[in-house]
């Protein structure tokens, strides 16, 4: 486990109760080494989104144990457990969730000055810098395309020096271009400075640039493939959906 970013064990989630319990989560036991990008698959409603939640601290599991970097995150009260979100953890959605007032450096700089820090001009600069938008620092979400709104989101969730980057289909709105622009940069993230990324994703192309696809169906793992083509992730993902309930 030292080795692990996160780790699940036997992590069950159960909405409702009673005859109309509804069971996300079904004893998922998982690991997600650190400086590795897992990519998270699965049919509608085969929990993907609850495992994200449980792994990142968004939600609490009804059972079993949730670890990051050595703190496990069952045992936390809320308070600490949203410190814990901001110190460690990134985010980065589907939508891009900016500000459309502020300028990119000044998302970027949100969570710090949310936390109560001053962030350095050279700190946001440098990150922006790095997802290839150091040029494009004073502009605002209405004067960038999808693709670059999706890198200051990306930013905005890396200024924090997170431990773990979840993203929850963080292409889904952008053109197949550019998506693989941003993928590539998760990518190399992962290669060059050990960054630790979890992807919830629908898309086969976008799973391909993981170390590792986790297949989930009805709550449960159903298997993995590692280092594996697009190709090769969509028949799995084919056979998952047509395997009678």
């Amino acid at each position: 486990m030292q080795n692990d970013a996160i780790h699940l064990r036997d992590v069950t989630r159960r909405h409702g109760v009673g005859d109309h319990a509804v069971t996300a989560l079904d004893q998922v036991s998982l690991a997600f080494p650190k400086g590795t990008f897992t990519a998270v698959m699965g049919p509608s409603g085969s929990g993907k989104s609850t495992l994200l939640q449980c792994a990142a601290g968004l939600d609490r599991p009804t059972s079993g144990t949730v670890t990051v970097g050595g703190t496990e995150l069952t045992r936390l009260s809320e308070t600490k457990l949203t410190l814990l979100r901001r110190d460690r953890i990134g985010f980065v959605f589907q939508a891009f969730n900016l500000l459309p007032s502020l300028t990119a450096e000044q998302n970027v700089a949100l969570p710090l000055r949310l936390a109560g820090r001053r962030p350095a001009k050279a700190e946001v600069r440098e990150v922006l810098t790095r997802v290839g938008l150091g040029d494009r620092a004073r502009h605002r979400p209405s004067e960038m395309s999808g693709g670059q709104q999706q890198r200051v989101a990306l930013a905005r969730a890396l200024i924090t020096r997170p431990d773990v980057l979840f993203g929850d289909e963080p292409t889904g709105a952008l053109d197949s271009r550019t998506g693989r622009e941003v993928l590539t940069l998760l990518r190399t993230m992962v290669d060059t400075e050990g960054q630790t990324v979890v992807m919830v994703t629908h898309d086969p192309l976008a799973a391909s640039y993981a170390d590792r696809v986790v297949f989930l169906v009805d709550g449960r793992l159903n298997g993995e493939l590692a280092g594996a083509r697009a190709e090769e992730i969509a028949a799995h993902m084919t056979k998952l959906e047509t395997v009678p309930c």
